[in-house]
């Protein structure tokens, strides 16, 4: 069963960085597509980046372009998310997720399905 755990948030103020990082267990996690979400209070989740197995292929949201940047190290079983520039929106609780392992090609998309998810880590954008 593969299990994720994120960590890495806590406040921020607007301009600055945060690097995320999520951690698996029990599966090697290059059989997987990631994705990265968020949901702030009241709103619902969000997906922002993925990448593909290799972590050659990536995807971002709109509203994270040119700011965040995923990347992944297979031998560490990590991924992480860069997040610069940051925002007072970009206030969520933020996840990692993987989809079902498979050595299939594949690219990654925001929609899914994504089967496993972390925790979640709390990220706060405020002066």
């Amino acid at each position: 069963q593969l299990q994720l755990v994120e960590s890495g948030g806590g406040l921020v103020q607007p301009g600055g960085s945060l690097r995320l990082s999520c951690v698996a267990s029990g599966v090697t996690l290059d059989l997987s597509v990631i994705g990265w979400f968020r949901q702030a209070p009241g709103q619902e989740r969000e997906g922002i980046s993925c990448a593909s197995r290799s972590g050659g292929f990536t995807t971002y949201a709109d509203s994270v372009k040119g700011r965040f940047t995923i990347s992944r190290d297979n031998a560490r079983n990590t991924v992480y998310l860069q997040m610069n520039s940051q925002k007072p929106e970009d206030t969520a609780v933020y996840y990692c997720a993987a989809d079902r392992p498979s050595e299939l090609f594949r690219l990654c998309n925001l929609r899914g399905p994504y089967d496993y998810w972390g925790q979640g880590t709390q990220v706060t954008v405020s002066s």
